[in-house]
């Protein structure tokens, strides 16, 4: 039976053993914090994204700017 020392006298090697001795497994689950993206902020890919898509949802008038306006 080995003597009983407390946990602040131990080394620090010997505390990070009992630490990691102690600590459990996530498993499954990831413990990496998450958030959802704010909506209304600019999403330049979403942009990108848009403006390479066919241009046949794109109403007649709005389409006619862009046309004239790379034109000029």
């Amino acid at each position: 039976m080995e003597k009983f020392i407390p946990y602040e006298k131990l080394s620090k090697k010997k505390q990070r053993e009992r630490n990691k001795e102690k600590r459990g497994s996530w498993g499954a689950l990831n413990p990496v914090t998450r958030k959802s993206e704010n909506p209304k902020a600019y999403n330049r890919k979403k942009a990108r994204q848009w403006s390479c898509e066919d241009r046949h949802d794109v109403p007649f008038l709005l389409l006619n700017y862009f046309i004239c306006a790379s034109a000029h």
